[in-house]
């Protein structure tokens, strides 16, 4: 059993994660480790981290979504799409080698940072799209499900900028879009994790209690201060989940 204080901590911790991952993705980036420093063991840490994430996730889609910027029946197929690419990559992981990711997955981060960076059109109104939304975004949400579940870092990143240039959503719209697709990725991988019984409760519940507050203040905070607040928010997970891969893989 953890300490009642740790279990505290673990609650701002799912705060902060929540309401990094509602604005920008990351939140993994806040949730791991402190899982690991809490004597987590590095299995149980992703797996408690999937299930504490999905609660922060799914409060942020519910917020979005409940703000007009998520179309839930338009992203239905697409979703289905990403929860099957997802499950596919879990199974398929053990026979591929994802080596060559770590070198190739921060090269295309520090690119998403750079577009955001110094784009000048990037802002929250809707533009022409590249591609037809419904025959597409279920090929994306497929691609990266895969990718969610082989690999994972920077799949919001990567979702987002679809979005945005293939698709031509506004930046907040495609950050509402991102977590409905993020969600059902993570739901794929508790189908694997939950049942081999590698999540430590106490742990994940914990931070769930942070991470639905920290999904709804960073989803409100993101509706509210739109591509002011994303762009650089993006920016900056993208670099800081470039450098873990390159220098802490």
């Amino acid at each position: 059993m953890l300490d009642p204080l740790i279990l505290l901590s673990l609650t701002g911790v799912g705060l902060l994660a929540g309401f990094v991952d509602a604005v920008a993705g990351g939140g993994g980036l806040i949730g791991i480790p402190a899982l690991l420093f809490a004597g987590l063991p590095p299995v149980a840490a992703l797996a408690t981290n999937k299930v504490q994430g999905a609660c922060g996730t799914a409060m942020a889609v519910v917020t979005y979504w409940r703000r007009g910027f998520v179309d839930i029946r338009a992203l239905a197929l697409s979703a289905l799409f990403t929860l099957c690419g997802s499950v596919i990559g879990a199974l398929v992981v053990k026979r591929l080698d994802v080596s060559i990711l770590i070198t190739l997955v921060p090269i295309a981060l520090i690119a998403i940072a750079l577009y955001f960076l110094f784009a000048p059109n990037l802002s929250d109104t809707d533009k022409h799209a590249r591609l037809p939304f419904a025959r597409f975004v279920p090929l994306m949400g497929f691609c990266l499900g895969f990718y969610d579940g082989i690999f994972g870092p920077g799949t919001g990143s990567f979702m987002t900028i679809g979005f945005v240039t293939l698709f031509g959503l506004g930046l907040t719209r495609a950050t509402g879009h991102t977590k409905l697709l993020n969600l059902t990725s993570n739901i794929a991988a508790l189908l694997v994790f939950i049942p081999s019984g590698d999540v430590l409760w106490p742990a994940a519940i914990a931070m769930a209690i942070g991470q639905l507050a920290g999904g709804y203040i960073g989803a409100r905070t993101g509706i509210r201060y739109g591509a002011k607040l994303i762009r650089p928010l993006v920016v900056v997970v993208s670099i800081a989940l470039a450098l873990k891969l390159l220098f802490f893989p």
